[in-house]
């Protein structure tokens, strides 16, 4: 309950307009609270004396940096409400009593914590052009992200990926613009959606409940030159506008409160340090209102060795129009040199008391100051019943079906759950990890049972009938069909798990042998072949003959039981490319808007078992 005192104070008062509260605390700041709130830190570093003493504006966990617990141990969501609120308190202790924004990379669901629900990566979400499904998994992410205590996420990505050489091909949506911008949707399901009348480009929160999204990576990720992560995006403004640009306009018109900027660079200028990108398009011709925040120590990234001048890479990127810097670690640092920057003129005080007045919008828009701590009564929603539902339901959506048999009107596909004996084979059929990709539970994923869920091969046990006998073998050799009668073949292959530049590939072929895995499965029994991947992968014309059924699975996440009800027949598969399937490597980038497009499959292709096929 507001007091007294704290009304006399009018930013302290909630019914005060928002820009009424933002001037005043701005005017009752010094430079160096002001500096604070422009660094975020990273989780392990953030202490009392960096919260409460130097009232550092926020905290994040980076992939896989979760509560401290003994060597082993998962952390619970309560775990997780308990450290995050500890730091609220320290940061309400400041002079101000301004608190912090908890951010995390909760980019398919809350995949640094164990037990959350892990919806398809974004690569699938495109495969079901359902915006409105979308739109509900930011819903169900915002809750079990809320549950923690943690306000804000770094997603959606709305890159439009040009090449699926790129490392982080599945956090994008899709290669063709139009898609990624349907898809936008979830910055709705995650914010809440703004009412008639919201001013345009103004951030935008709906409550508690709800979780601050940042579009990413601002601009050009997706289009770098062979793929390259952190690479060099060549085209001109009309081009990148028009390809890479328009997924902005989407998320700013749902009131996004959130940008990060790029790793990349626009024809050989880094994001980090392109003012004409970030303050006269974004902020000035757009109208952005939130704030801009730089991605993980991406302005080191402006100087060579990394960060050795790290004035210039301060005063680059702030007088560009970054408002909050992510540090992580050498906040102490920054906060030095920021402060020496502005007393010697070198970035103006003007453009300090904007990126604050920014951050300080964002934290009263989102209600941070009237309720600072987590919501207890969310705990229940992680992990529950309902959220694996919806994900079971993108996983069935997000399916798409390449091949169902070898000729015209004899599908291979549905599979009968009465079958005498099938084998189930390769490493991803059992393999939760491999099964939700990178950025789960750590930052670039990891193989095995990382996390609560159901693997292909356990939904598969869980469809068939009861006098169906399942074989299953990592590895089948000749051995494996000796003496045995299979009706058929299911063989589950795909990428290990990856993120960022350790997913840039120049070698496309399916991992762990799986093409001669395939090939001798295909040679004794009927075979379906479910892919695993973020990005197509390659398929020869005569490993493609030889197989009576593909499906490309993408990476499903923790619910299995989607691939099981579609290949069984329960529902049909709707998903289509969300990119296209080149033929061969030697065509990459290939796009549909290319003249010399012959792609294997081409983006939108996607077969079904009991509707019409065209």
């Amino acid at each position: 309950m507001a007091t007294s005192e704290s009304l006399s104070l009018i930013y302290k008062d909630p019914s005060q307009p928002v820009e009424a509260r933002v001037g005043d605390l701005l005017a009752r700041m010094t430079l160096r609270e002001k500096a604070a709130q422009m660094a975020q830190v990273e989780r392990c570093v953030a202490s009392r004396a960096a919260l409460a003493g130097l009232a550092v504006g926020s905290v994040l966990s980076a992939g896989g940096s979760g509560p401290p617990l003994p060597a082993g141990a998962a952390a619970s969501a309560a775990d997780w409400a308990d450290m995050v609120d500890e730091m609220q308190r320290w940061a309400l202790a400041s002079r101000l009593s301004i608190p912090i924004i908890y951010g995390a990379d909760a980019v398919h669901g809350h995949n640094n914590l164990f037990g959350a629900t892990i919806f398809p990566h974004n690569v699938g979400l495109g495969a079901t052009r359902d915006a409105e499904l979308v739109r509900k998994i930011g819903e169900a992410t915002a809750l079990e992200v809320r549950a923690t205590g943690i306000h804000w996420t770094f997603a959606p990505c709305v890159a439009v990926c040009r090449d699926p050489r790129w490392g982080r091909c599945y956090e994008c949506y899709s290669e063709d613009t139009e898609i990624v911008r349907t898809m936008t949707s979830i910055v709705s399901g995650l914010q809440g959606s703004p009412p008639p009348g919201h001013p345009p480009c103004y951030p935008f929160l709906a409550g508690r409940r709800n979780a601050i999204a940042c579009a990413k990576h601002f601009v050009g990720d997706g289009g770098t030159h062979k793929g390259k992560n952190e690479g060099n995006t060549i085209c001109s403004y009309e081009e990148l506008e028009r390809i890479h640009m328009s997924p902005y306009f989407d998320c700013l018109a749902q009131g996004v409160c959130t940008v990060m900027a790029s790793y990349t660079s626009w024809n050989g200028k880094p994001l980090h340090a392109n003012r004409f990108l970030i303050t006269d398009i974004l902020k000035d011709k757009l109208g952005f209102k939130g704030f801009v925040v730089s991605d993980w120590e991406g302005i080191d990234r402006l100087c060579h060795p990394q960060g050795s001048n790290y004035r210039y890479c301060i005063s680059a990127s702030i007088n560009a129009g970054i408002d909050m810097i992510m540090v992580p670690h050498r906040y102490g640092k920054f906060l030095e040199d920021l402060v020496f920057l502005v007393e010697s003129g070198e970035i103006p005080m003007s453009r300090i008391d904007d990126a604050v007045e920014r951050i300080l919008r964002v934290k009263f828009v989102s209600g941070l100051f009237e309720q600072p701590f987590s919501d207890r009564s969310l705990l229940s929603v992680v992990g529950c019943k309902e959220h694996r539902l919806l994900a079971q339901e993108a996983v069935r959506k997000s399916l798409v079906l390449l091949k169902n048999g070898k000729e015209p009107k004899r599908p291979f596909l549905p599979l009968k759950k009465n079958a005498k004996r099938i084998l189930v084979a390769g490493r991803h059929a059992d393999d939760i990890g491999y099964q939700c990709g990178g950025w789960t539970i750590t930052w670039y994923g990891t193989s095995g049972r990382i996390t609560i869920g159901t693997s292909i091969l356990e939904a598969i046990k869980e469809s068939i009938e009861e006098e169906t006998e399942v074989i299953f073998e990592e590895s089948p050799s000749a051995a494996t069909f000796l003496g045995k009668e299979y009706s058929c073949a299911i063989v589950v292959v795909g990428e290990v798990a990856y993120a960022e530049f350790l997913g840039d590939r120049t070698d496309l072929s399916i991992p762990f042998d799986g093409a001669d895995m395939i090939s001798l499965v295909a040679s004794n029994i009927p075979t379906l072949v479910i892919v695993i991947s973020g990005r197509p992968l390659v398929f020869e014309p005569e490993l493609l003959e030889k197989i009576d059924a593909l499906v490309a699975a993408w990476l499903p996440g923790s619910e299995g039981r989607g691939v099981a009800d579609v290949i069984f027949g329960d529902y049909d598969f709707e998903g289509v490319l969300p990119v296209s399937w080149f033929r061969s490597i030697n065509q990459l980038p290939l796009n549909a808007s290319h003249d010399s497009y012959d792609p294997l499959f081409p983006i939108g292709f996607g077969l079904k078992m009991y509707g019409e096929n065209e």
